[in-house]
């Protein structure tokens, strides 16, 4: 009996999915130009003329720009310092501990998921580090696209459950609500979102069901796909820096720049930190790719060391420069393409599931809609703010608990999250795979995750009682 076929029916499921979406699933770029064209033929199909449908992408192509660089850095960031000798140690250190391959593609996947809490940035840059730093163990014979595919469950599974989560940090906020949300919402504190009981319970449940479904679909032995068939592993590690070799070079190689720059920005950053919560100043991307950034120049000391670290991340960013502005293209057309009546595509999806809910149903239909419409528009806090009004409108006129629905959201968003590539590239771009690498293990999760995501929505959601709500 071959390898394959020894092992159990998930395992082999999980490698005939992975094949399938090595032949069939397309690169990530072609799968954006198709949401696009797609959802603006949709657009046009309700009564949006072609030529504000071609304004909307158009004005949407550049809307992301500023958080496509922030993705960018996020890679860049991560990378300078992974590679810095005392950070590259750590992880090593880090990845001694998982025993077997299938127990280091559970290891990655829990340390992915509980780093994402916190931040869904850290938590997608240091889950690929690690799966880089485990792949060079030939001992594990790890299979590469499993571990990436369990590097990347933080942000298709939890993140949003975590402090993190846009949309509960947006709420808990007034100052942030765009016009008119805060009083259909009211304040909403952690403690009736993040915090409930209910959503403890959630996450908890999703954790354990993503790593056993992570351990029994892991190949083993010689079905295992390693790092070597895909990668160079030992590229992360930073060749030597090379000897100066002409005066002009002096100040590359010496430290002198790096502590003056140091310390303009640790002297932000500490101003940040002194004056937000710890866990709020690190969820803000700016905030973040400043500290790595910062962390990466000091750790390789010398700037000829760090230039050429930002070199070597560079070619890793790619498909993010050239794929979020299609994203920001689809969003814009779904939600101010307008057709017939004056609505847009986004508000025609939206009654299409408000209007058929009840009090009882309507984590399972927002849930459903909130899943489908993140398929075409991957943006936690973005998304959030153009749906809010009128599925928080909703929850008021059918008396749900306003801080569940938030988290039915966040629960329900990220669903699409573990088949879309918008959210994978920075990641795939650490382990030098492609979409289609992993898509064949996440996709197992998702099968898993949509029925137990809304079971649980609708289940907890019932143990809640509606609270109106409260001015600021």
């Amino acid at each position: 009996m071959s390898e394959p076929q020894a092992q159990g029916w998930p395992v082999r499921f999980a490698l005939r999915s992975a094949a399938f979406a090595e032949r069939w699933f397309p690169d990530a770029y072609v799968f954006a130009v198709a949401g696009v064209v797609l959802v603006a033929a949709c657009a046009m199909g309700f009564g949006a003329s072609p030529a504000e449908t071609a304004h909307a992408f158009g004005e949407g192509f550049w809307s992301l720009i500023p958080f496509t660089m922030q993705m960018a850095f996020v890679v860049i960031g991560g990378y300078v310092v992974a590679t810095a000798p005392v950070v590259a140690r750590f992880i090593d250190l880090l990845a001694r501990v998982p025993k077997t391959g299938r127990g280091a593609v559970v290891y990655v996947g829990l340390v992915s998921m509980l780093a994402s809490l916190l931040s869904w940035g850290f938590s997608l840059v240091f889950g690929g580090l690690l799966v880089r730093a485990l792949a060079r163990r030939t001992d594990l014979a790890m299979d590469y696209r499993a571990a990436g595919a369990s590097a990347y469950l933080g942000l298709g599974a939890v993140w949003a459950m975590g402090l993190s989560s846009s949309a509960a940090q947006l709420q808990a906020n007034p100052a942030s609500m765009p016009p008119g949300l805060v009083e259909i919402t009211g304040v909403l504190p952690f403690s009736q979102t993040i915090f409930l009981w209910q959503s403890i319970v959630l996450t908890a449940i999703l954790i354990l069901a993503s790593l056993v479904v992570a351990w029994l679909t892991a190949p083993t032995g010689d079905a295992a796909r390693t790092a070597r068939d895909f990668v160079d592993v030992d590229e992360a590690k930073a060749p030597a820096l090379p000897p100066r070799t002409r005066p002009g070079e002096w100040l590359e190689y010496s430290p002198l720049l790096t502590v003056l720059l140091s310390l303009l920005a640790f002297g932000w950053l500490f101003g940040e930190f002194a004056s937000k919560p710890a866990v709020s100043a690190i969820a803000n991307l700016n905030t973040y790719n400043l500290l790595f950034l910062s962390l990466g120049l000091l750790l390789h000391w010398r700037p000829r060391s760090f230039l050429d670290a930002v070199s070597r991340a560079v070619p890793a960013t790619t498909g993010v420069l050239i794929q979020f502005p299609l994203y920001g293209g689809i969003a814009l057309i779904l939600t101010h393409a307008v057709g017939r009546g004056g609505e847009t595509l986004a508000h025609r999806l939206s009654e299409v599931f408000v209007q058929v809910a009840s009090t009882d149903t309507f984590a399972l239909v927002m849930g459903v809609y909130s899943a489908v419409l993140g398929f075409f528009v991957p943006s936690g806090g973005g998304k959030w703010i153009v749906e809010a009004p009128y599925v928080m409108q909703a929850a008021n006129d059918l008396q749900f608990h306003l801080g569940w629905a938030v988290q039915v959201y966040n629960a329900a968003e990220a669903l699409p999250n573990l088949i879309n590539p918008f959210w994978m590239l920075p990641l795939l771009g650490v382990l030098g795979l492609r979409a289609r690498d992993i898509v064949g293990f996440t996709f197992l999760q998702l099968l898993v995750h949509i029925p137990l995501v809304l079971g649980l929505l609708w289940v907890l959601g019932l143990t809640l009682q509606y609270v109106p709500p409260v001015a600021p």
